[in-house]
């Protein structure tokens, strides 16, 4: 009898690692989503896989290390064990897997449909086959390394994230396995010559088909394509620097990113059943069968983002969303100095409908105006061609005090920002690693200038990276501002971080992780106590993910007392809305559309009477208590306005926003009113 798995959903609470996978659906869901063009459904196919890629490493290696170590632990929400949760990833990810594979099926005869044939081996006719045979050993043949198993050739590390080939063979009847990675080094797509339409093959599928002919001598029985998905999650402590890597943070970070592929297997994917090759692998990967998956199409989409090269250009622009270019406000162009402007009033940048050249221009100018004593910065995640890190390198060797905070632990970004960091320092910046064992999530710059013996800031604080390249894909709020109480905060802000101190009395900022969620939980119980005093009483906000049980509880408070709860929450919701009884007063919807859904908004109250806060954090605990987060109140009345006009704006979207069901369930928004794609619209519309 089949072992009953445990619920996901208990009482007014979601598991979170299932609430990833409901979020993940939705993004497969755009995939399918008609009004999307073709060649951007491939993308979301893409970022589907990636995100799931990305998902094992990270949090099934994290829960894989849970069930090591403390077995018996329970989540504080759903109470499952770290077992419980892997056993409901791994039954809700099989069906992902058939979700995805139909999904490619009706991408592939659309796209055939429009010209472009991506060709699996078995579909070649003789000709084809034959070019097919011979750019393979011309091209990827000489690039190959076979390897039979035995005792002077033990088993291979299969790297992860990497596409291999494993052989069933005999040779004198004595049975062996061999072992083939499919280069990394080859162009991933073959365009074979002729016909009428564009036909391309993979070059896994080149691989598999014609790999037998690198085992001369060999009787192959049986061949599987492959992929490990290895576990990334580490640990980091400053503590552990101190003795053995002499005080440098960045050599222990360096150490720490290169033993990700040494890490422990958290999943196997096959592209059959496998037979005794996957007994083997499962065998020598120390994993149970559960964590094996067979894929139908293909192991990696990451080259369906190439596709727009063999469409002609007359027909891209059905096939991909219509380009657009960030504004720039007439205010804010050149000859208009920027510094000057925000002296005038606060200046409100909206990615990626704003463009956020007027950043990267009020930094330049900064590097030049010799009233700029200071420059300092939080970064994060950067584009690689970084023209942020130009301007404060220019502010630096122009004798300006530049002090970058980076942190060396953004996952995944770790080694772009040691390479960066390494740059900082030889151009005189003062370089700074984070604080303690937090991480500095905070988007801040602080900008210290002194007039005739007059000292001012300007501060800018934002909800996202300083990376040119996302501000074009993400939405993010931004403000740049002149108050004096801001512009103090910030200077004292990077003082403590410099000194290590979490502990500080700041007048306008709400920090984590001794103020932010402190203050944000005042500020609820402020409309609490409204609600219970009969008045009008409202909570809007705008997150990526909700997960912090206290924060959660102390919304469910708010709803029952009487207050509105309005949520955006773009992922991870542990919140169940619409219970009766419980959460019936809090509704939740989630946007997934052409841009990454990326602002943090917390609202308290409405009208003249609102506090408005952006932020750098969700309302999760990592953000919370393990983070370094800022949370700025918008003081411009002007501003404040624009920004409630788009959470109100996404509140009405019909077309992209799915709202939160009280079984935990996503359903499309349905009304009788005009369809508005909410992100569609502020490509229109300045707010």
């Amino acid at each position: 009898m089949a072992k009953q798995l445990q619920a996901p959903i208990k009482g007014i609470y979601c598991n979170r690692e299932y609430s990833w996978l409901l979020f993940n659906r939705r993004v497969l869901d755009q995939a399918s989503d008609l009004t999307n063009p073709l060649l951007e459904r491939c993308k979301f196919l893409a970022i589907f896989q990636s995100n799931l890629d990305e998902f094992f490493m990270v949090r099934v290696g994290s829960l894989m290390n849970e069930k090591r170590l403390a077995p018996t632990a329970r989540e504080n929400k759903t109470e499952l064990t770290a077992e419980e949760q892997i056993e409901i990833i791994l039954s809700e990810v099989k069906e992902l897997y058939k979700e995805s594979a139909s999904v490619y099926a009706n991408i592939a005869k659309e796209l055939s449909a429009r010209g472009v044939r991506l060709m699996r081996p078995h579909e070649l006719s003789p000709r084809k086959r034959t070019f097919c045979l011979n750019y393979f050993l011309s091209a990827v043949l000489p690039l190959l390394s076979p390897m039979v198993l035995d005792a002077k050739h033990p088993l291979i590390r299969f790297e992860n994230q990497h596409i291999y080939l494993v052989y069933e063979l005999l040779r004198d009847g004595r049975p062996m396995i061999g072992v083939m990675a499919v280069p990394t080094s080859a162009e991933r797509l073959f365009r074979i010559p002729g016909g009428r339409k564009v036909n391309l093959i993979t070059l896994e599928d080149l691989v598999s088909e014609f790999g037998t002919l690198a085992f001369p001598g060999y009787t192959v029985v049986s061949k599987t394509l492959l992929r490990v998905t290895r576990n990334a999650d580490f640990d980091t402590r400053v503590d552990d620097t101190d003795l053995e890597h002499d005080f440098d943070f960045s050599t222990y970070m360096k150490h720490k990113v290169e033993s990700r592929s040494r890490q422990d297997a958290v999943r196997v994917e096959i592209d059959k059943n496998g037979g005794a090759v996957k007994s083997f692998l499962l065998e020598n990967l120390g994993l149970k069968k559960q964590h094996c998956f067979k894929v139908e199409s293909y192991m990696d989409y990451k080259f369906l983002f190439s596709l727009e090269q063999y469409f002609p250009e007359s027909e891209l622009s059905d096939l991909r969303y219509t380009p657009f270019k960030g504004r720039v406000a007439e205010d804010l162009l050149p000859p208009q100095s920027l510094i000057t402007r925000v002296k005038e009033g606060d200046i409100f940048l909206s990615y990626p409908y704003d463009s956020m050249e007027p950043l990267i221009r009020l930094l330049n100018e900064c590097a030049e105006d010799s009233r700029v004593v200071s420059i300092k910065i939080t970064i994060y995640r950067l584009d690689r061609h970084s023209r942020i890190v130009e301007a404060l390198k220019r502010a630096s060797e122009n004798g300006k005090e530049v002090t970058v905070v980076i942190e060396l632990c953004a996952r995944f970004d770790e080694e772009n920002n040691m390479y960066f960091a390494s740059i900082l320092k030889e151009a005189g910046c003062t370089i700074i690693y984070g604080m303690q064992n937090f991480k500095v999530h905070s988007k801040i710059i602080s900008i210290l200038l002194s007039d005739g013996g007059k000292i001012g800031y300007i501060t800018h604080l934002g909800t996202g990276n300083y990376n040119e390249k996302t501000s074009k894909q993400y939405t993010d709020l931004n403000v740049i501002t002149a108050d004096e109480e801001i512009g103090e905060d910030g200077a004292a802000f990077f003082r403590n971080v410099a000194i290590c101190n979490t502990e500080y009395d700041y007048k306008r900022l709400l920090i984590a992780p001794e103020g932010l969620k402190k203050g944000l939980i005042e500020r609820i119980e402020g409309q609490i106590a409204l609600a219970r005093e009969g008045k009008p009483a409202f909570i809007t906000a705008k997150m990526n993910s909700l997960t912090d049980k206290e924060l959660i509880l102390k919304l469910v408070e708010a709803g029952k007392a009487g207050v509105k709860v309005r949520l955006i929450v773009r992922g991870i919701c542990c919140l169940v809305a619409g219970i009766e009884g419980e959460t019936d007063n809090i509704s939740v919807i989630s946007i997934v559309g052409r841009f990454l859904e990326h602002s943090r908004v917390y609202c308290f109250g409405e009208g003249e009477d609102m506090e408005m806060y952006i932020s750098s954090a969700d309302l999760m605990t990592r953000n919370t208590n393990k983070r370094v987060e800022i949370a700025t109140p918008i003081l411009d009345k002007h501003i404040r306005k624009r920004i409630y006009a788009i959470l109100e704006t996404m509140f009405r979207d019909n077309v992209k926003a799915r709202k939160l069901l009280p079984d935990g369930s996503y359903t499309p928004v349905k009304n009788d009113e005009e369809p508005l794609d909410a992100q569609d619209y502020f490509l229109h519309h300045v707010m």
